[in-house]
C-alpha cells in the first residue's frame, strides 16, 4: 500500500473518531442539562379567573422550558374543586393562596401572621394529604379598599384609618354581602371604628372601579392584585391595623412529584420569586384591561425576567 494512501486512511479514521467523540459529549451534555425526555408528564390545574390562568401558564411554560412535559387543566372551578382534583391525582399542581388553604380547606381562621399561616398550611397539607406547599411568592391577593385619587388628595386618605375617619363625607360603592359580612363593613367598623359613610350603595363587582372613575362614588371594595388598580386615578389604601389576613400566591404540589424529581421544585420556586403584588396587578391588567391573551402575557413575563428565551 502506498505511503500516501496509508496516511489518508489513518487520517480518515482519526477524524471519524473525533466526530464520534464530539457527538457523545454533546449528547451527554444535553442529557445532563435536564432535557427530561423520559420524564413523566406533569399536569397543572388552575381556578377559573384571570390571575390563576396567568399563574398556571407561567409555571407550565417554565417547566416546559426546563424540558418537562406539561398537561394543562384550566378553569377547574373554585378552590374546593381544584383541591379535590389535586388530592385525587387528577392534577399534580395548581397555584393556591396561603390564607385560602387555611380558611377554606383547613377551616382554621385564627392565624393572621403571614409566616404562621404558611407554616400551618404547609404542615397540615403534608400530614393529611401528602401535598407540598412550595415557596410563597410576594404577591398578596388579599381584600382591600380603594378610593379615587381625587378624593385621596382632597382628604389626605392613604390608610384604612384615614378612610374610617373621613367616611361621613364620602359615598361608598359596596359589593354584594360586603355590608353584612364579618370580614366586610361590620368587621371594619369593629376593628377601626368609624366607617359610617354618607351614602352606601350596592354595585356589581364588574363595575365598582368605573363607579369611582366616573365620580359616582368615592371609595369601594378591592382585591389587592386587581388589574384596575394600575390606573393612576385609583389609590389602594394601606390596611394599617392589618385587619385583612395575607393571601400569598403559592403553588401546591403532590409530594410524589417532588420526590421523583426535586428539580421541579427549583423551577417553580424560581418563577414565584419574581412575583409581587404590583407585578400581579400589571399582569392582570394586561388581560382584563388591555385584552391580551393570558398565554402571551405569561410568556412575555418569563422572557422579560430571563426565565426563558423567546
Amino acid at each position: 500500500m502506498p505511503k500516501s494512501r496509508s496516511l489518508f486512511i489513518g487520517l480518515s479514521i482519526f477524524i471519524v473518531v473525533v466526530i464520534a467523540g464530539l457527538i457523545l459529549i454533546v449528547s451527554t451534555k444535553n442529557h445532563s442539562a435536564g432535557s427530561n425526555s423520559n420524564a413523566e408528564t406533569i399536569t397543572i390545574g388552575s381556578k377559573n379567573f384571570t390571575e390563576s390562568l396567568i399563574l398556571d401558564e407561567m409555571y407550565s411554560d417554565a417547566l416546559e422550558n426546563a424540558g418537562y412535559k406539561v398537561n394543562r387543566k384550566l378553569n377547574l372551578g373554585g378552590t374546593l374543586v381544584a383541591h379535590e382534583a389535586l388530592k385525587k391525582g387528577e392534577i399534580d399542581m395548581y397555584p393556591e393562596y396561603t390564607r385560602t388553604g387555611l380558611l377554606d380547606i383547613l377551616k382554621h381562621g385564627k392565624v393572621t401572621d403571614a409566616r404562621e399561616v404558611y407554616n400551618e398550611v404547609a404542615k397540615a397539607y403534608k400530614e393529611k394529604w401528602h401535598l407540598i406547599w412550595l415557596e410563597p411568592s410576594k404577591a398578596n391577593d388579599s381584600q382591600g379598599l380603594a378610593v379615587s385619587k381625587k378624593i385621596s388628595d382632597k382628604y389626605h386618605i392613604h390608610t384604612f384609618s384615614d378612610l374610617a375617619r373621613t367616611a361621613p363625607h364620602l359615598n361608598f360603592a359596596a359589593t354584594p354581602e360586603f355590608n353584612e359580612r364579618a370580614d366586610g363593613l361590620k368587621g371594619l367598623q369593629k376593628a377601626y371604628g368609624g366607617f359610617h359613610f354618607k351614602t352606601n350603595k350596592l354595585y356589581d363587582y364588574g363595575i365598582k372601579y368605573n363607579v369611582l372613575l366616573k365620580g359616582k362614588a368615592d371609595g369601594t371594595v378591592a382585591f389587592t392584585t386587581d388589574g384596575q388598580l394600575t390606573d393612576k386615578n385609583l389609590v389602594l389604601l394601606k390596611d394599617d391595623k392589618h385587619f385583612y389576613p395575607p393571601y400569598y400566591v403559592c403553588p401546591v404540589v403532590r409530594e410524589d412529584v417532588i420526590r421523583n424529581d426535586p428539580k421541579v421544585k427549583k423551577v417553580i420556586n424560581e418563577v414565584s420569586s419574581k412575583l409581587d403584588s404590583k407585578t400581579m396587578q400589571e399582569l392582570n391588567a394586561e388581560v382584563d384591561i388591555h385584552k391580551k391573551q393570558y398565554k402571551q402575557v405569561a410568556r412575555d413575563f418569563l422572557v422579560k425576567e430571563g426565565l426563558m428565551k423567546k
